[in-house]
């Protein structure tokens, strides 16, 4: 072959492939994009944690069903949809994310519409785009249909345990309701319940109860470092993971339609996370520390002294203890993650906290976020060191679920 020959093939190699990486970029960016968009719209509509992450979950899993449609590049799906090809990936996008969100928080309409027209603007007004907007909006009334009826909005009927006459607390606690919510990869909520909390006699119960006192107190002597981890993770809402999620999407070289699959992956196992989570809660309705350490005379231990004036660093969230929410979608978004990657290169890791002012946290490897939830619940004072690895192994269990759905090769 001459070389002129060489460098002709060269070229056109060039024509081809360069065009198509450009597209295949530009593309991931649209479900980053608005990943945050939504993840913002979400937290202003005022949702709370659990509500937020089920309905992020149905704009992910719409976003994944529209570009897949399209793309047909894996063959997971729930609604079997099949676009045209020619179809705008970034149209589908966008109404897949404008039709579930104006669903599912119609109070946010005006942001919802601001954010549309300002991504269909980047996007010639032809057929492919009219191609790409229909299937969005089929992909977005299907996962919409299948989540329907799945529970969410029951009422709740929690019954305060008391004797006739006697006051206790008149909060009504969060999401009691929760563990009857239909999963998305589980068979029921109850599949990965754990066995139950220490018994307040074991040296295991007295080795959590003086950790978190010790470390999680409002006057506890943690470090400076212990304190920023405690305030950053006192972040509840799940863009929290998101950004973390968007570390790995964001990689250089990412296809679009794998980005799609790794959000809707991971919502799935975080959803599940979280309706496993609360029927174990609700199941055992372990104490809180701040019950805990104020009575700890009353624990035929031995080894826990009662400290009557202890509070925990931030407020405790209002439902029981035992296990860990937050370290059970730390472990199932981690575990998605961790498949995601592979035997890649683990990008550098970082996200946000709302609740420490929007600092950023940046981590190594996954293990380090998964871990340094655990920690911080401590630092909190709302956690025990065994309902977070309790908690941590759940998650992992949920996400393997999310793994064989969505990242099987023989399929």
């Amino acid at each position: 072959m001459t070389q002129d020959v060489k460098k002709n093939r060269l070229l056109v190699l060039a024509i081809v492939v360069i065009p198509i990486l450009v597209s295949s970029a530009a593309r991931a960016d649209a479900v980053t994009h608005w990943n945050r968009v939504a993840g913002d719209i979400i937290v202003d509509s005022g949702l709370g944690p659990l509500p937020a992450d089920r309905a992020l979950a149905i704009v992910q899993t719409a976003v994944y069903e529209a570009t897949n449609a399209i793309t047909q590049q894996y063959p997971a799906s729930d609604l079997k949809l099949k676009g045209k090809p020619e179809a705008s990936v970034e149209a589908a996008i966008a109404a897949a994310n404008r039709a579930t969100l104006t669903a599912l928080v119609p109070a946010q309409r005006t942001a919802i519409d601001t954010a549309y027209r300002q991504a269909l603007t980047a996007i010639p007004d032809d057929i492919a785009r009219s191609d790409g907007l229909a299937i969005g909006e089929k992909a977005a009334a299907g996962i919409l249909s299948q989540r329907a009826q799945d529970g969410a909005d029951a009422g709740e009927s929690y019954r305060p345990r008391t004797s006739p006459g006697v006051y206790v607390p008149t909060v009504i606690p969060e999401a009691p309701h929760w563990l009857q919510i239909k999963p998305w990869l589980m068979d029921n909520p109850a599949q990965f319940r754990p066995g139950p909390p220490p018994q307040l006699e074991s040296e295991l119960w007295a080795r959590d109860y003086n950790e978190v006192k010790a470390l999680g107190g409002k006057h506890s002597q943690r470090t400076a470092a212990q304190t920023e981890i405690a305030r950053f993770w006192e972040e509840v809402m799940p863009p929290i993971y998101h950004g973390v999620m968007r570390s790995v999407a964001e990689a250089p070289g990412r296809e679009i339609t794998r980005n799609a699959r790794l959000f809707a992956a991971a919502t799935q196992a975080s959803t599940d996370a979280l309706i496993a989570v609360f029927d174990a809660k609700y199941h055992y309705g372990f104490w809180r520390p701040v019950t805990a350490i104020r009575n700890g005379d009353l624990d035929g231990n031995n080894a826990t002294e009662r400290d009557p004036s202890w509070v925990p660093f931030i407020d405790t969230p209002m439902h029981p203890e035992y296990p860990c929410a937050h370290c059970i979608v730390a472990g199932a978004v981690g575990t998605v993650l961790k498949a995601e990657i592979g035997a890649e290169p683990v990008p550098p890791l970082a996200t946000t906290s709302r609740a420490a002012g929007g600092v950023m946290r940046s981590w190594k490897n996954i293990d380090e976020v998964i871990q340094e939830v655990a920690n911080a619940r401590i630092y909190d004072g709302v956690h025990y060191r065994n309902s977070g690895e309790v908690g941590t192994a759940m998650g992992r269990r949920i996400a393997e679920l999310a793994v064989m759905k969505y990242f099987r090769t023989d399929q």
